[in-house]
């Protein structure tokens, strides 16, 4: 199952603690928003995530796998978009789909299947021949996406995936990605951005290192807006709506 369980997990740079004792569980087939603003820690524990760092302290979990003892089962069950672009902009689409379907060790019949798969899933089959260069910013990062499903992975790490796109494009992959949470994938997005979040969808809110609260949107809005209610828990302004 694409679960996903952080329990007791802190990290310090130096003498500076980026997070402390986060904790949170999320079950698979769920949209659940990282929220938090700039400098909360999202970007450390997303390192933790993907094992770019390692932490000395508490345990995380990834689709039953425990990430310090499994390394490698734990991050074969996760796919994986980086706030950075990390495409080949001379490559074609399908070049570079092929070529990081080669370094999950997907070759032939099923790579070529686990491609259009991914690009259908995306919209971005019609593309498929264009170099990436040529594509807007919106659909670069639905390729992103695309090449982050190839290995059929059962949690999918978004890290700020519509910092300096447009709105209709942030509309779109926003929208993308809860569908893909539809198909039973754990999606899992790192956020500052409220209006990205749906009222169904899971929250957890890091400030400062430490998680304030992990509860529906709708919980936490009550009777009021979430802006409202991230604004107060965190005492920080936030960006205008889409």
């Amino acid at each position: 199952m694409g679960t996903l369980s952080v329990a007791g997990v802190s990290y310090r740079y130096g003498a500076k603690l980026a997070l402390d004792d986060v904790s949170f569980e999320i079950d698979s087939g769920r949209f659940c928003a990282l929220l938090g603003p700039n400098g909360a820690g999202k970007s450390t524990l997303f390192s933790l995530l993907t094992r770019l760092l390692v932490t000395p302290e508490g345990t995380i979990r990834l689709a039953g796998h425990d990430l310090a003892r499994e390394a490698r089962a734990a991050l074969g069950k996760i796919g994986v978009v980086f706030q950075q672009q990390t495409l080949d902009l001379d490559l074609t689409v399908a070049q570079n789909m092929r070529y990081f379907a080669a370094l999950q060790g997907l070759s032939g019949a099923e790579a070529r299947r686990n491609i259009d798969a991914a690009l259908d899933r995306l919209d971005m089959r019609e593309r498929a021949q264009e170099k990436a260069r040529a594509l807007n910013g919106g659909h670069r990062r639905r390729m992103e996406i695309a090449r982050a499903l190839i290995h059929g992975p059962e949690v999918l790490l978004l890290d700020e995936p519509t910092v300096g796109l447009d709105t209709a494009s942030r509309r779109a992959i926003t929208a993308h990605a809860h569908d893909l949470a539809d198909t039973g994938l754990l999606v899992f997005w790192a956020t500052h951005l409220v209006d990205e979040i749906r009222e169904t969808d899971d929250v957890v809110v890091l400030h400062k290192g430490r998680v304030l609260c992990h509860k529906r949107a709708a919980e936490i809005a009550g009777q009021g807006s979430l802006i409202d209610a991230f604004i107060a828990m965190t005492d920080i302004s936030v960006e205008p709506a889409l």
